[in-house]
């Protein structure tokens, strides 16, 4: 026992040395936003029982390190505004400069959130190169999180906060960048972004320990991390394999071979990503999250549990934060060809039942995809519906936010009629009868139906299915649909069954 107490010791002395200087945590750095209209956190370490006092517009509060070093404050909630100075004092002193107050979001999720504007190899984002040249955005300020993946809660980044400018803009999410400007615009506030995201990664990555196991039903997340860990001998033998092709093609000055996407065993385990990209910002006040995320839980193993999934995340990000129900916007995925042992229907229809958990919004993205490419290019459109669902839930305004969302289908003779929520103006865009429809019996085999619009509803039909029980509306991976409302947003894929398709 007096080893462990003296190891203990030891390793306090390493990291705070003989006598610890007051230190903040780097997500509080000059150029930050605090959230506005709401408590002020801030927190740090300092030697045991010193006193570390706040000032900030003539406000001060005052903490005691308890007896592991750590303290922790609050000052009362402030009006948007700045610049602002703020001075630490303990037994050194600390000035963190050009402090706004504003609107703090916090973006997440894998590499279509992550995809910088100036976008990926490959994959270029629309209109880059004048987007980045019109990026010095005084209202918005950026903090770009280095990926990391921990097996404990950390307590610190390794990255502060910047100015907005086409510098620090071109490597940053472009659909952060996007939604925030909209925001700044809209709401004449300073708008803060943390781009915390990690392209080719499952939700459960990024979700803590304690949300994972506090409902039985995610224990599948548990077996396919194990099925994946089992696979690794192979998956390291294929790594080495491709880089001697890359060697070998670069010796003969030729183009280097397409290896097959394998993804970093690291950032796939259970709370990794919480650990590493989260925990460090739980205690920051923010405005809500913007999330992109589902191509990684596509696989059939994750799909059918991907409503479990999502929901047990965002329920975890709150229960941490400790901020109520937030706004967590998010994004449904895409149209794109992917693999035939993939499940996207399946993904984008428990994207769209998350929408049952409150102030929770999405970005239907069926009609802006690239069939080809994963990563599609118009990251504005994104950004803009996102910021839509910001300014309805976050901010009370009224404005329309999404489009046609499936509320109820019911049998009429040889039809099913389907009535929809967000359905004034509805419309088939470009004329016509709306596609993409489809019907099934009990059997759940569905064929094409032709569908009419009848007001806010859609009765739906085929010849093959006289006794109509289910109804499924854009369920391929690239579907022909053409649904929208009269603010021009598309309607949402979905299935009409109780349960997602492939759950029993």
């Amino acid at each position: 026992m007096k080893k462990i107490v003296t190891l203990i010791a030891v390793t306090l002395w390493c990291v705070f040395g003989a006598s610890a200087e007051v230190r903040l945590p780097k997500i509080l750095s000059s150029h930050m936003v605090l959230q506005r209209d709401r408590p002020m956190h801030f927190w740090g370490w300092a030697d045991p029982d010193e006193n570390v006092t706040i000032t900030l517009d003539g406000q001060s509060a005052q903490s005691v390190a308890d007896k592991l070093g750590k303290w922790s404050l609050y000052l009362l909630a402030h009006p948007a505004g700045g610049p602002f100075t703020i001075d630490v004092k303990g037994s050194n002193d600390l000035t963190i400069e050009d402090v706004m107050i504003g609107d703090v979001w916090f973006a997440s999720g894998q590499s279509n959130m992550e995809m910088p504007l100036k976008g990926f190899s490959g994959a270029p984002i629309q209109n880059s190169a004048v987007e980045i040249q019109n990026a010095n955005q005084p209202k918005l300020r950026l903090l770009r999180i280095r990926t990391r993946a921990s097996d404990f809660p950390l307590s610190d980044y390794q990255d502060t906060w910047t100015m907005c400018t086409p510098e620090t803009a071109a490597d940053f999410s472009a659909v952060a960048y996007f939604f925030g400007r909209a925001i700044s615009e809209k709401e004449n506030v300073t708008v803060g972004l943390i781009d915390s995201t990690w392209g080719g990664t499952p939700a459960e990555a990024w979700t803590s320990f304690q949300g994972l196991t506090a409902d039985a039903s995610l224990m599948p997340v548990f077996s396919a991390w194990g099925e994946m860990m089992d696979e690794q001998t192979d998956a390291e033998l294929a790594r080495a394999a491709d880089k001697r092709a890359d060697e070998a093609a670069e010796r003969a000055h030729e183009p280097k071979p397409v290896h097959a996407w394998r993804p970093v065993p690291a950032s796939w385990g259970p709370a990794a990503l919480y650990n590493g990209m989260v925990a460090p910002a739980i205690g920051f006040g923010i405005k809500g999250a913007i999330w992109y995320q589902g191509e990684s839980n596509a696989g059939a193993e994750r799909a059918p549990i991907y409503d479990k999934v999502f929901g047990a995340m965002i329920t975890d990000w709150r229960r941490h934060w400790q901020e109520g129900n937030f706004p967590f916007l998010f994004v449904q995925i895409a149209n794109f060809k992917a693999s035939p042992a993939d499940l996207w229907p399946t993904v984008r229809d428990a994207q769209r039942r998350t929408l049952s958990l409150a102030n929770t919004g999405m970005a239907v993205t069926i009609d802006i995809g690239n069939p080809t490419n994963i990563h599609p290019a118009d990251k504005q459109s994104v950004g803009e519906r996102l910021a839509l669902a910001a300014r309805s839930i976050a901010y009370g305004e009224k404005v329309e936010f999404s489009g046609p969302l499936f509320r109820h289908a019911g049998r009429n003779g040889h039809d099913m009629q389907v009535w929809f929520d967000h359905a004034e103006g509805l419309t088939a865009k470009g004329g016509g009868a709306p596609e993409g429809f489809e019907v099934a019996g009990a059997d759940r085999k569905y064929q094409p139906a032709t569908a009419k619009l009848d007001g806010d509803s859609v009765i739906v039909s085929s010849p093959g299915v006289m006794q109509p029980k289910y109804v499924r509306y854009g369920w391929k991976d690239v579907p022909i649909v053409n649904l929208y409302n009269s603010a021009g947003l598309p309607a949402s894929p979905f299935s009409s069954e109780e349960l997602l398709p492939g759950v029993n």
